[in-house]
């Protein structure tokens, strides 16, 4: 073995929670900067099925999965100019 490890893929870094080329988990405070939403609207929005929803990460708190927020960001992106 050389010491080095094998770098971690989305799925599996999702699963257990870790950095990887896909992101990390966001907090709802990093999720409404980086979407430009409120509180209430995402919320309101994970009901509706029309935004990723919180993964529990443990008993006492919830996250969202980067690479499910970028995704979310990118198909609204393209719904927008497709409108135009």
């Amino acid at each position: 073995m050389t010491g080095k490890s094998s770098p971690i893929n989305n799925a599996r870094a999702r699963e257990v929670g870790v950095s990887s080329s896909g992101g990390r988990f966001m907090r709802i405070s990093d999720v409404m900067v980086t979407t430009g939403l409120g509180r209430s609207t995402i919320y309101r929005m994970v009901a509706a099925r029309t935004f990723p929803a919180q993964i529990q990460i443990s008993a006492q708190n919830v996250g969202w999965w980067q690479a499910d927020i970028d995704r979310w960001l990118a198909e609204r992106r393209s719904q927008g100019a497709r409108a135009a």
